[in-house]
């Protein structure tokens, strides 16, 4: 299991990549009509975000005695669910990528 110091540290550069996704300058363009894939991304990424810091909160004010054990544990379950669907897809792009590179032209 990660100390709290390691978590603390990959919140903090998942923060910074955001934020310098956010003024990364040209927009991609929309595909159909919706959404870009950046920007898709990009929620997904900062939703983890959110989920991260709910969790830390939660084992803050367990630590205080604000909090009930059951809180704490439904927020990391939901941080830990969180991690591995974006470690999924993060998986599912480098092999898209891969397979991509791969195919003749």
């Amino acid at each position: 299991m990660a100390t709290p110091t390691v978590a603390a540290n990959a919140y903090a550069s998942l923060a910074r990549i955001m934020e310098s996704a956010g003024g990364a300058g040209a927009k991609p363009t929309d595909l159909g009509g919706g959404q870009s894939f950046g920007d898709v991304l990009k929620n997904a990424v900062g939703s983890v975000l959110d989920s991260g810091r709910k969790s830390d909160a939660q084992t803050v004010a367990m630590a205080s005695g604000k909090s009930n054990v059951m809180d704490v544990v439904t927020a990391v379950a939901e941080t830990d669910v969180a991690v591995s669907t974006l470690v999924s897809v993060r998986d599912r792009m480098i092999q898209s990528y891969e397979d991509i590179m791969k195919m003749s032209i």
